[in-house]
């Protein structure tokens, strides 16, 4: 019997993408209870809500446990990788908002759109695409769940007749709170948590617990993340698989959660920049800091920022993540946690 052909990835290329076009989506992906407890052994993320069945229906009214904000932005990220299955790196994410929170047993699927194109210049080893793509994410009732833009890096088919559409623009860690407002549910209870006071202006904090990066494929798969830097190790960086950016923001989610335990949930995140590559088993540190408040009832919408490194042995700390979430914090102002 003669051995099977291996085909190599084919597309699509940047130049495959016709912008204004919506791609053919990834299959619905409904977050059950097993969905929620692998996410949730892969993180480590305290959040209260997506922890606690009972304090999940006193603060939501569902006898439904809350499904884990970063959960649902991850599966909304790895669907949208039918259009990046050879992407080179991610440039940013921006305006990702979660409109509708999310309970176990809802289904997510994800349209993604191309909305814009440009190029980078040619370093000796040709020109390359930038494309913003512009995702949406509905629940099984078509509701809007969450939607945001990524900038993807992709290699070209062709280095001929390249043609620049639309505006690509540039990511926006200032954008104002007042916009995350309406994502905060209306029918919660917040005085059902109790997690001491809101952290005062200035906090900012170093997370003592480092946690390392582990099983980093089960986070790929779990999202249906098709991009192949991030599933085989001659597609990845210095012949290594690349840990898929949103098991990093995962764990700067859970150290977020750790650090200001008031945190309820997130609304959606400012931007997110990936400033070098991480790999297994990369020991992962985070610093936390409130850059600023909105008031709302039984709490704040907090604009919060992550930065993290990798520790690897024999070498300078490497700077990996800057993120900028938006939380929702419960709780009375006032206060510093000690």
């Amino acid at each position: 019997m003669s051995a099977p052909t291996c085909h190599a990835q084919t597309g699509p290329y940047g130049d495959d993408l016709v912008i204004g076009e919506t791609i053919a989506p990834a299959p619905a992906i409904t977050i059950d209870h097993g969905v929620a407890a692998y996410f949730q052994a892969l993180c480590g993320d305290p959040s209260p809500l997506s922890l606690s069945a009972a304090l999940s229906e006193a603060v939501t009214g569902s006898p439904v446990r809350l499904a884990n904000a970063g959960l649902v932005l991850q599966i909304a990220i790895g669907q949208s990788t039918v259009a990046t299955k050879i992407v080179i790196a991610n440039l940013f994410y921006r305006d990702v908002t979660v409109h509708r929170q999310v309970h176990l047993g809802d289904t997510l699927t994800t349209q993604v759109t191309p909305t814009a194109r440009a190029y980078t210049r040619d370093t000796g080893k040709g020109r390359r695409a930038k494309v913003l793509l512009s995702i949406e994410t509905r629940d099984q009732h078509g509701r809007l769940v969450a939607s945001l833009e990524r900038l993807a890096l992709l290699p070209l088919r062709s280095q001929d007749d390249l043609v620049e559409v639309g505006e690509i623009g540039a990511a926006t860690p200032s954008r104002s709170l007042d916009d995350f407002v309406a994502s905060v549910p209306a029918d919660w209870d917040l005085s059902q948590i109790d997690r001491g006071p809101l952290p005062a202006a200035g906090f900012a904090a170093a997370d003592p617990l480092r946690d390392s990066v582990s099983d980093a494929l089960g986070l790929v798969r779990l999202t249906q993340n098709l991009a192949a830097a991030h599933r085989d190790p001659a597609r990845g960086q210095q012949g290594r698989r690349l840990v898929y950016g949103g098991h990093v923001i995962a764990l700067a989610q859970a150290s977020l959660s750790r650090l200001v335990p008031s945190a309820v949930t997130i609304l959606g995140w400012r931007s997110c920049d990936h400033l070098s590559p991480t790999f297994e088993d990369d020991l992962l540190g985070f610093a936390v800091e409130l850059e600023d408040t909105v008031a709302v009832p039984g709490g704040v919408v907090a604009g919060m920022r992550v930065r993290g490194q990798a520790h690897r042995p024999g070498q300078d700390p490497v700077d990996v993540i800057d993120f900028r979430p938006v939380a929702l914090l419960a709780g009375i102002s006032g206060g510093l946690y000690v």
